[in-house]
């Protein structure tokens, strides 16, 4: 009697959420980035949540080392990562145990069974050391336990690699599976392989065998019967890439800095999550782009000034406690007047704080943080892709109106991804640099260079240009001249000034627009940085259940568009949150005397759509 054939189910979905977790040697982050790139090059829309440990190696099988890859992928339009996840994929106790609760009622679980033994059911904490995998306490879920390891070891059997570099094949095993239950085409990550492990055949064929084993043990199994269909999703024409937050503030400046006919320096210390940015731009030499390693965050900075000072782009980036030591040099770019940009990729703080975890409690230092009176504009991204977007306007605001400016991402948009639509050339603002006019033989009239245009702006004179030497330096200078003036009235009207120059930034950058929701009523959500997702999920939902709810995002942080006051008087009530104590909404209160509310997080997690929704309806009650 012939054994029936197995009947295959595919079933359809508009979205789904998957989380890949394990030991930071599991290679999760390579497992959840190429089906993102897999899923974006079909046609997906796709937001990614990379979640790194702490600890550069912390003991394994331990909660402290559990690394995390949320990948949200839909055939409709996605703003986050999703706020819990359809499939889990753990390769340990510990993985499961760290993540399960971000899982869906009724979710699939897929563990790999090798990672619950007596051993990591102990470093987990399993009490007793009882697996949860067989003793029902995820009855509520659809668990597959696969052994991983086994299945690995087999499809490499006979390869004269040692079991350890076997071993490092698994998270291809299940890459290969993963493509087998989302109908997703093996082409993409075997053109990877190649690219990665190409001068290393033998390395190259494990990894390719483990990856078609997963694959193949989907299509063969008899546990597995039903593979999920996602279509792609309809978007605009043009040509995309996947692009991470720190990859998009690179190209960014890189693109501003051709534009404004510019060479760009960049100089930086090593510092997480930021140092990809460095990685980056590292690669695009041909551009003009140098790179500079400092030996510390000071050094960075100055190099950059003196590159500035020569007439390049100057550019440095870091976290909260590298922006500390560069505060002094800060204040002497912006005394000097000339183009500075900063990136601040925020991080947990303080101190070293929290240093792979996300917030946004950075607000106060960019917008305050100098000694004297010494404004600066201040910038936020709040997708991967507006980094390419908020580093192209620092580069410009920071040239146009000779000012320092820094640019606030963070670890959740920095290191997340989504498809990025590559801009033309010619659609980009132009960037003029405001150079002094070069002296031409017989103009006997004395160069002033700090005398000022019509937005406040001194022109940029170049060292090694005939005629324009002039004095710089951080002490205080007399107006025009620029010689040193200690003059008390000097002194104050200079102050003004300059406060006044990087005023009339805000009449130079575009009027404020809702993020979506509608345009007065009973609730505006007030937003900055990758809040930004959250946020119009949430509105979304609000507003599609009849709720008079709006959502203004603030990418132009300081200073304030001037229109901002009478957009907060539309709305009844106004809540802000952020991933601090209440930085904006305080700037809010403070500038524009409403009762503006906070909804506060500082748990070096993202916020999720459904603390948002629910904080809002709360909020409406009252």
């Amino acid at each position: 009697m012939e054994t029936p054939a197995r009947k295959k189910v595919v079933e359809e979905r508009t979205n789904v959420v998957i989380l890949f977790a394990g030991d930071s040697g599991d290679g999760i982050q390579l497992t959840g980035s190429q089906f993102t790139d897999t899923n974006a090059l079909f046609g997906n829309d796709v937001s990614t949540f990379p979640n790194f440990p702490a600890e550069i190696r912390a003991p394994q099988g331990t909660l402290a080392g559990v690394s995390g890859y949320q990948l949200h992928f839909g055939s409709v339009e996605l703003y986050t990562a999703g706020d819990q996840c359809d499939v889990l994929v753990v390769m340990n106790a510990a993985a499961l145990k760290a993540n399960l609760m971000k899982l869906k009622p009724g979710g699939t679980i897929i563990a790999n069974s090798d990672g619950f033994d007596a051993r990591n059911l102990r470093l987990a904490g399993f009490i007793d050391k009882q697996d949860p995998l067989s003793d029902g306490s995820l009855a509520n879920y659809t668990v597959h336990a696969v052994d991983v390891t086994k299945m690995t070891r087999n499809a490499l059997e006979g390869m004269t690699l040692g079991m350890k570099e076997k071993d490092r094949c698994k998270n291809m095993f299940v890459l290969g599976f993963i493509n087998w239950m989302y109908s997703r085409s093996l082409a993409n990550s075997e053109q990877f392989l190649e690219r990665k492990f190409g001068k290393k055949p033998e390395v190259l064929e494990a990894n390719r065998k483990a990856l078609l084993a997963g694959y193949n043990y989907g299509d063969t199994s008899e546990t597995f019967t039903t593979r999920f269909e996602v279509k792609p999703a309809p978007m605009p024409k043009g040509t995309y890439r996947s692009i991470t937050g720190n990859q998009g503030t690179a190209l960014g400046l890189i693109s501003a800095s051709q534009k404004a006919g510019l060479d760009m320096f960049y100089g930086s210390y090593p510092i997480t999550p930021a140092s990809d940015i460095l990685h980056e731009l590292a690669k695009h030499k041909n551009f003009g782009v140098r790179t500079f390693q400092a030996e510390d965050e000071i050094a960075a900075v100055c190099s950059a000034i003196g590159a500035s000072y020569a007439g390049a782009l100057g550019v440095t980036a870091s976290s909260g406690p590298g922006i500390a030591l560069k505060t002094e040099a800060i204040g002497l770019a912006f005394m000097l007047e000339i183009p500075l940009v900063i990136v601040n990729v925020q991080r947990g703080g303080p101190s070293t704080g929290l240093p792979t975890k996300t917030e946004q409690a950075d607000l106060f230092q960019a917008v305050h943080g100098r000694n004297g009176e010494a404004p600066i504009p201040v910038l936020a991204a709040s997708t991967p892709t507006d980094c390419f977007e908020m580093a192209y306007e620092a580069v410009r605001i920071a040239v146009e109106h000779m000012t320092p400016v820094i640019l606030l991402t963070d670890g959740y948009i920095a290191n997340g991804a989504e498809p990025w639509c590559f801009p033309a050339a010619r659609d980009l603002k132009p960037i003029v640099p405001p150079f002094a006019a070069p002296r031409v033989e017989g103009d006997m009239e004395k160069f002033l260079p700090y005398l000022r245009d019509e937005k406040g702006v001194r022109p940029w004179a170049v060292p090694g240009m005939k005629g324009l030497q002039h004095r710089i330096g951080g002490i205080e200078k007399e107006d025009g001249t620029g010689n040193i003036s200690y003059e008390p009235l000097n002194h104050e009207k200079m102050v003004r000034l300059r406060a006044e120059k990087v005023r009339k930034v805000a009449e130079d950058v575009p009027p404020l627009d809702l993020a979506n929701g509608v345009e007065g009523g009973e609730l505006l959500i007030l937003g900055w940085g990758s809040t930004y997702g959250a946020i119009r999920t949430a509105v979304n939902e609000m507003c599609a259940d009849g709720d008079c709810v709006g959502h203004l995002h603030l990418r132009y942080l300081y200073p304030f568009r001037k229109e901002l006051g009478e957009f907060l008087a539309r709305y009844d009530r106004i809540l802000i949150p952020e991933m601090n104590s209440g930085q904006l909404r305080q700037l809010i209160r403070a500038e524009y005397l409403v009762d503006a509310q906070g909804l506060n997080k500082i748990q070096g997690m993202p916020f999720t759509a459904a603390e948002i929704k629910a904080a809002a309806y709360q909020f409406l009650k009252r």
